[in-house]
């Protein structure tokens, strides 16, 4: 499964976690020293595997130099298991698989799963070899298969060059809904005409980053607030998406969501989504919060997807690609930030947040902040001093994810921090004692109050349930939008605390939503932002 800097790996589906096991049909492969311990009659086999799953995974001509669909052989899957450390062995001795944003373990029935996309001989190889006493692996479904079925991409530009402007689910009646349900996804372009609509209907205010992608695009952004006239230091809320390219409809949510409060709030109306209303009082509250927002961060990554339903997730920088693998195009970007970004130094070397592998869907580029987008990310906290409370909008999990990321939370030993060299080498091993990340009280109450009532928001919706947990969960990351929020103040303490969350909407790999599912994770979503909102103007938007 390619190769890490601080050692040669060996195919990583032959190794465990330190101290564990990982058995394969009355096998136990031991990880001794990081390395594993392997029957040699396996060897062959499994390297031959392990290379063609690298270079494999999907269809060759992931470059876009000639578009093409899903591989017929990439499957939705979940990994079971009774107890979590079993997944926690799993995910250490197969970190290079794609398990979408971050590997999430959620409960289900008596055990625990944890969602995966694999190839269709990833998935013969794991039921010929996994003891399915231990883990087992089941088909969710097909994705190519899935794909016929999937929201399309909006053809054309239904805001017309930015005269006519969006208007999203919350100020419509649901008869209504059918119009942005057939109309499609918001393709590319649509993302920059539906934000110059909103300027020219309401006189919102835009802004571009200052950093063009490696394929020439601008980044642009929008505020949102009651006030006449723009003042950057009073604006609170911060709202990203579109960071992975595959994760249809993030620039849709944030867009529908302005929307309707721009509206809602022009008109003197209040906002439904679903089983959830809000009065135009909270209307004006959430816009006198002041909210920045990013609507489409990595717009090369999203082109391509949409060009090429690949699955694309990291940008389209080729700095670090290398010759005849096409994966290793692009750099995942919500591994790029200044948060631990090092991971070999930080972490234990039992377990990878990231991937120094350019194929890897994880890889965190050559260094923090490498990248024209991430870079365009955190300008916004230089232009916006004040913020506050930030959301970076992902799917697919059904999660609200809260710091930190890279190891448990605990609040009684400050010494145990990011920011003290002492702990290099020993983040990242949730089940130990040896390290956990320290919070203040007092935030840490603020973040979990904040997560669940958000959660219990999208939940009452009608749609489904979403979860709050801390972003670490089974597994540890590096490097993520969310974190580097919230440790910018742990670094730094001239600049503004920021309390940093990821919202996963929708299902479990379910990148690419069916329309139905499109519209409704809209409202789910924007019923999470307004609660979001009003929570954080009650708990505090100021020192």
């Amino acid at each position: 499964m390619g190769s890490d800097s601080r050692k040669e790996r060996l195919p990583s589906v032959l190794l465990g976690s330190k101290g564990h096991q990982v058995r394969y049909r009355n096998r136990p492969y031991e990880r001794a020293k990081g390395f594993g311990v392997l029957l040699q009659s396996y060897t062959t086999m499994l390297v031959q595997k392990a290379l063609w799953f690298e270079r494999s995974l999907f269809v060759s001509t992931l470059l876009g130099l000639a578009g093409t669909a899903i591989a017929s052989d990439i499957l939705s899957v979940a990994f079971y298991a009774k107890e979590k450390n079993q997944l926690y062995d799993f995910i250490s001795a197969n970190g290079e698989i794609d398990y979408g944003c971050r590997p999430v373990v959620m409960a289900a029935e008596g055990e625990h799963k944890l969602h995966a996309v694999i190839s269709e001989e990833h998935y013969d190889h794991f039921k010929r070899n996994l003891d399915p006493e231990v883990v087992r692996v089941e088909t969710l479904h097909n994705l190519n298969k899935r794909q016929t079925a999937t929201a399309p991409i909006g053809k054309g530009d239904r805001f017309k060059g930015g005269k006519v402007a969006p208007r999203g689910l919350g100020t419509r009646k649901p008869s209504e809904y059918a119009a942005i349900q057939s109309a499609g996804i918001l393709n590319a372009d649509e993302v920059y005409t539906a934000m110059k609509g909103l300027e020219k209907e309401y006189g919102m205010p835009l802004f571009t980053t200052p950093h063009k992608t490696f394929e020439g695009a601008t980044v642009i952004g929008g505020v949102a607030n009651k006030a006449e006239k723009l003042k950057k230091d009073k604006q609170y809320i911060y709202f990203i998406s579109g960071i992975h390219a595959r994760e249809r409809g993030g620039p849709d949510n944030l867009i529908y969501f302005i929307s309707d409060l721009l509206y809602a709030n022009e008109h003197r109306k209040g906002l439904t989504y679903g089983n959830k209303t809000f009065s135009n009082k909270d209307v004006k509250t959430a816009l006198g919060a002041g909210i920045v927002f990013l609507p489409m961060t990595n717009p090369d990554g999203v082109r391509h997807d949409q060009a090429n339903s690949n699955l694309w997730r990291k940008n389209r920088n080729p700095a670090s690609a290398r010759p005849n693998e096409p994966l290793s195009v692009g750099v995942d970007l919500n591994r790029n930030f200044d948060f631990l970004w090092d991971f070999p130094k930080h972490f234990n070397s039992t377990v990878a947040p990231a991937s120094t592998n350019a194929s890897s869907q994880a890889f965190y580029g050559t260094a923090p902040f490498s990248e024209a987008e991430s870079k365009n990310i955190a300008s916004v906290y230089d232009q916006f001093p004040n913020i506050r409370w930030y959301i970076d909008v992902h799917s697919a999990a059904g999660t609200l994810l809260y710091s930190w990321g890279d190891d448990v939370d605990q609040s009684h030993d400050p010494k145990q921090n990011l920011n003290n060299p002492a702990y290099d080498g020993k983040r990242g091993i949730v089940e130990d004692s040896g390290y956990k990340e320290y919070i203040d009280q007092a935030d840490w109450d603020k973040i979990r109050l904040q997560a669940n009532r958000t959660t219990e928001a999208m939940s009452s919706v009608g749609g489904r349930d979403y979860v709050p947990q801390a972003a670490v969960g089974l597994y540890p990351t590096s490097g993520a939008t969310d974190d580097y929020a919230f440790s910018r103040w742990h670094t730094n303490k001239n600049v503004n605390k920021v309390y940093g969350y990821t919202l996963e909407f929708g299902y479990p790999t379910n990148f690419y939503p069916t329309s139905e599912e499109y519209i409704q994770n809209i409202i789910d979503t924007n019923a999470g932002f307004m609660e979001f909102i009003l929570t954080a103007v009650e708990i505090g938007l100021k020192d």
